[in-house]
């Protein structure tokens, strides 16, 4: 065993280390860490800044962000194009820099997708307390703001000491490349410690290869699943993200080939068929079709497939009323596979397809319930060509039409990335997913700001895709700061920008629960004291023009259609700004969302909406 020692500083031992990790599934070794994101401060420029000057952009290659929570963002687009199969890093410096991380910490740890924080933190030694930036607490003083990170974080550890490095980096490690355990993991560096020098053991910096296993199915689990899958006479697969991440796409569809079960898909889970496929039922739950959630009020087995089963898949439990409904749910973690009383099938999504796809063999569902569903598919896919069709090319389009527009354009490779407001809903009832990676939706935490940065994220894992980030007003008034670093790393992402004056999608779930859509315009302030003047003179495509986008105006179907493709011919990041019809043109909601509606009040439209909510919640019920 090699017993010589190197002398680095912890930042360069760290940043060294990273660059020798390396995944491997099916053969295929990726690196674990691909590059850091990082916004310098006093926290963390002579630490981690100077440690990635020293290492160059072979070994680790740095990308420059403008917001903290953006950099994870992009890091998060990164990670589920790759597969979970290789991340990045983010470096922040104290304080606020480090704080910022919090909201893209849950939103990793939520989706289950990999991303390495690195924030700077107080002095260990504590030879200059307080620090700029520092919250002092009265009785605990080993305290720091990324204290927050601890819970939106799979693993956590601050390093106050060089050696305990070695073991926490190697946790982390694990811990990223676990596909069961994998979200946000966070090592907190003392602003000192990491300018310390320390004789690390060669072995620390030596290539290592973390295997993403693909675990079998327990062989009685196996058989109670193939069994209650043979007893079913209106089975439903439910396809969840975990489809796309152990890349069992195949394995699904040979699986629906042979047994004619159909799938209806979570808003990870779309793309697991492709669109056209005939067992392809789209979105489920309270934004899904009327294809699918028909089948899932009468289906008497579902088979979820890496969902975690939200309120929007169950419809908030109101979903699967078949009274003798029953489960199994196929899932890499024991805690997902149990929800909902199911019987488990804990293993890899595509060895379980695989095991399942045997053990059934020679089973198929009835001719009558096939023929059924497909009728269903028929119908919606009209639905689909009516929100999509445009009467009049000169006319402002409305959202669908927009979509629609975009359809035309894009082809089997294109990203379409979005996570909040209207669209998510109006996306899981209407694209049509032409491939496993085309429906880029956020939905475990629906963060606006996501889109613009996790479109750098999808570019940098996977360059020459066309890549859509989709926002409306609302979204991109969050967060239009990464179109600065679009610019600057000349990556083609192309930006659909909807002016719709407001959170359009709040506003209507606001008017359906009794909120009277209040505080949810961009208008000004009228004389009685409410948001319901004119629309605010704000000029969007001004704003992305002047970060240094290319930018398309188009006020017609005609010209947005026009403006997409040439938008997709670009080779520099532009955005089409069009302003669309504000009156609702998506199919309704063909389940139910449990928003509680307040329970006593005074005005008429709460009253009337309780008197619903009240009829809609009693159609609750617990799987046990």
């Amino acid at each position: 065993m090699d017993q010589s020692t190197r002398r680095l500083t912890v930042a360069q031992a760290l940043v060294r280390f990273l660059s020798a990790q390396y995944t491997e599934r099916d053969g295929v070794r990726h690196r674990l860490i691909a590059g850091t994101w990082g916004i310098f401060g006093h926290g963390n420029v002579a630490g981690i800044g100077q440690a990635l000057l020293e290492a160059g952009e072979q070994a680790m290659p740095f990308h420059q962000g403008r917001n903290e929570q953006a950099m994870v963002h992009a890091a998060v687009g990164y990670a589920r194009q790759s597969g979970r199969l290789s991340a990045q890093a983010v470096t922040t410096s104290i304080g606020p820099g480090a704080t910022n991380l919090v909201t893209g910490a849950a939103l990793a740890t939520i989706n289950r997708l990999p991303v390495l924080l690195l924030p700077g933190d107080y002095f260990a030694t504590r030879s200059a307390d307080p620090l700029l930036q520092q919250l002092e607490h009265p009785v605990e003083a080993d305290l720091s703001v990324n204290d927050t990170l601890r819970p939106v974080s799979r693993y956590f550890d601050r390093i106050t000491r060089p050696e305990a490095l070695v073991p926490s980096a190697l946790a982390a490690m694990r811990v990223l490349a676990d596909p069961a355990e994998t979200g946000a993991v966070t090592l907190a560096l003392p602003q000192d410690v990491q300018a310390e020098a320390y004789d690390w053991p060669e072995e620390f910096f030596a290539e290592r290869v973390w295997r993403v296993r693909r675990p079998a199915p327990d062989p009685v689990e196996l058989a109670e699943a193939a069994r209650a899958i043979r007893g079913a006479e209106r089975p439903l697969i439910v396809a969840g993200g975990g489809v796309h991440h152990s890349e069992a796409e195949t394995a699904l569809r040979e699986l629906v080939d042979a047994t004619g079960i159909p799938v209806a898909s979570t808003q990870a889970g779309k793309g697991s068929l492709r669109h056209d496929h005939p067992a392809d039922l789209g979105g489920i739950g309270h934004t899904g079709t009327a294809v699918s959630d028909d089948l899932a009020r009468t289906a008497d087995l579902v088979i979820g497939v890496g969902t975690r089963y939200t309120d929007f898949t169950t419809a908030s439990t109101t979903l699967f009323r078949n009274a003798g409904v029953r489960f199994v749910n196929l899932n890499i973690t024991a805690f997902d596979a149990h929800k909902l009383a199911a019987r488990p099938l804990v293993a890899d999504a595509r060895a379980g397809l695989e095991a399942l796809a045997e053990a059934l063999a020679g089973h198929r569902v009835d001719a009558a319930y096939e023929a059924e569903y497909r009728l269903g598919k028929e119908r919606w896919e009209q639905v689909v060509a009516d929100a999509f069709r445009a009467d009049d090319e000169n006319a402002v389009p409305t959202q669908t039409q927009v979509l629609g527009a975009l359809d035309a354009v894009v082809g089997d490779a294109d990203v379409v990335i979005n996570a909040a407001g209207s669209l998510p809903g109006d996306l899981h009832k209407l694209w049509r997913a032409r491939s496993p990676r085309q429906y880029h939706l956020e939905y475990g935490y629906s963060c606006m700001g996501y889109e613009i940065p996790a479109g750098i994220g999808v570019q940098q894992a996977a360059p020459g895709t066309p890549v859509w980030s989709l926002v409306g007003d609302g979204t991109y008034l969050m967060m239009p700061t990464e179109i600065v670093t679009a610019v600057q790393e000349s990556l083609p992402v192309n930006l659909v920008l909807i002016q719709n004056h407001g959170y359009a999608s709040i506003g209507g779930l606001s008017q359906s629960v009794g909120g009277e859509r209040f505080g949810t315009a961009y208008r000004y302030r009228a004389a009685d004291g409410t948001f319901s003047g004119a629309p605010l003179p704000v000029d969007l495509a001004a704003n992305a023009a002047s970060l240094g986008m290319d930018v398309i105006r188009a006020k017609t179907v005609r010209e947005l259609r026009d403006a997409l493709a040439a938008a997709r011919a670009s080779d520099r990041p532009t955005c089409v700004y069009v302003e669309t019809d504000p009156a609702p043109s998506a199919p309704p909601a063909q389940a139910w969302w449990d928003v509680p509606v307040a329970e006593v009040a005074s005005r008429e439209a709460a009253v009337d909406a309780r008197t619903t909510y009240d009829a809609q919640a009693a159609e609750r019920r617990r799987h046990l």
